[in-house]
């Protein structure tokens, strides 16, 4: 399966040519306008996973859709968008305005793994309803961007990362249901769980290069991870307050409606995929969860 968009996919689509700098050794970092439109509705932005970050400051009623969501922008949002998790734009309103960047991992390169913040993982927000106030300080920030990336200041790209790391931190303030994994506390529960996330996410997105996931169960990762079960189920419960079960469950889950709704896999190749020894066993774990048939889910 490949439904992944590059940066040179990206280019390609929207402006039909491609960045000589897009290689850089320094990463690729571009910011543009979110021109207003008038006259019909706009084609919607392909749903696809795409292999590069994307921050978008957006000002008109939209709907951004995942494989199991649907999240309404009202009036005007800061969104995220990562390497992992598809999802497509809707855009509602005739009349929008705002601006967005995009950069990969590349840019971020020392300056830490940005997957550690919420509003970057699965089961964080990626999408943040601003009030008027909120929205015209973050337009400010992207007009710092926009000046900044148009100077010839030697340490341009510093002042970038710094404007980046301002809009997510931003959102972490903003939403009490945001919060950063906190990757250097000196706590060895963790320091456990931290590991744990990580390895489970490591698995994800399915597609030619990760075809099929390694660890599936609480023991599975305690064994890489070199800890005895109950010390890791005991950490991950401690932290994160879900049981290590019920991690991976979810997060087995959220791939196979992905996959379901989003690849032309069949039913067997998926449940192969996602580590289900008979495609019966998959459709019963589906239908548990979900309530209805993988078939079914796919159709709707």
């Amino acid at each position: 399966m490949r439904n992944v968009e590059s940066l040179e996919d990206f280019y390609k689509r929207k402006f039909d040519w491609i960045p000589d700098n897009i290689k850089n050794e320094i990463g690729h970092f571009n910011v543009f306008k979110l021109e207003p439109l008038v006259g019909d509705l706009p084609q919607s932005i392909p749903y696809k996973r795409r292999d590069f970050y994307k921050l978008m400051l957006v000002k008109g009623n939209s709907k951004v859709h995942y494989a199991d969501k649907v999240v309404e922008v009202k009036k005007q949002a800061l969104s995220f968008s990562n390497p992992q998790i598809p999802y497509k734009w809707e855009h509602l309103d005739n009349v929008r305005e705002g601006a967005y960047c995009i950069f990969n991992q590349s840019f971020f390169h020392q300056y830490g793994n940005l997957n550690q913040y919420a509003v970057f993982q699965p089961g964080g927000i990626p999408i943040i309803e601003l009030p008027d106030k909120d929205y015209d300080r973050l337009s400010s920030i992207y007009d710092k961007i926009f000046l900044a990336l148009n100077s010839d200041y030697q340490h341009k790209y510093d002042l970038l990362r710094n404007l980046v790391f301002e809009l997510l931190h931003f959102a972490m303030q903003m939403n009490i249901e945001l919060h950063v994994v906190e990757t250097q506390k000196i706590s060895a529960s963790h320091r456990i769980a931290t590991l744990f996330i990580e390895l489970l996410e490591r698995q994800f997105p399915i597609d030619e290069n990760h075809s099929k996931i390694e660890y599936k169960t609480a023991s599975d990762f305690a064994n890489q991870l070199n800890v005895h079960v109950n010390h890791l189920n005991r950490a991950v419960k401690e932290i994160t307050e879900k049981t290590t079960t019920n991690l991976i469950t979810d997060r087995i889950l959220q791939e196979a409606k992905i996959l379901l709704k989003h690849s032309q896999w069949n039913v067997s190749e998926i449940a192969y995929a996602l580590g289900f020894a008979e495609v019966s066993h998959f459709n019963n774990f589906f239908k548990n969860k979900v309530n209805t048939s993988p078939l079914k889910f796919r159709n709707c």
